[in-house]
C-alpha cells in the first residue's frame, strides 16, 4: 500500500488531526485518510468552456473600436 510522509506540517493542524481523531476513535492515519477522501470528492470539477454566441461575433478590430470609444 501507499504511502505519504507529510514534512513541516504546523503544529496546530497536527493537534487538530490528533484531537479529530481522537473524537472519532481512529488514529491520525485512519482521520487524515478519510479527511483526505472527503475534500478530493468535494472538488467539483470546472465546466467546459462553452464560445460567445452573441448576435454578432466578438473580433480584435471590434474590441480595439470599442476601446478606442471608451477614451474619448
Amino acid at each position: 500500500m501507499p504511502t505519504l510522509v507529510i514534512k513541516d506540517l504546523p503544529e496546530d493542524v497536527h493537534r487538530q488531526l490528533k484531537d479529530d481523531a481522537a473524537l472519532h476513535h481512529r488514529s491520525m492515519t485512519q482521520q487524515a485518510i478519510v479527511l483526505l477522501k472527503q475534500g478530493l470528492h468535494s472538488v467539483r470539477p470546472v465546466p467546459p468552456f462553452k464560445p460567445y454566441k452573441g448576435k454578432f461575433p466578438i473580433t480584435a478590430e471590434f474590441i480595439d473600436a470599442a476601446k478606442r470609444e471608451g477614451r474619448a
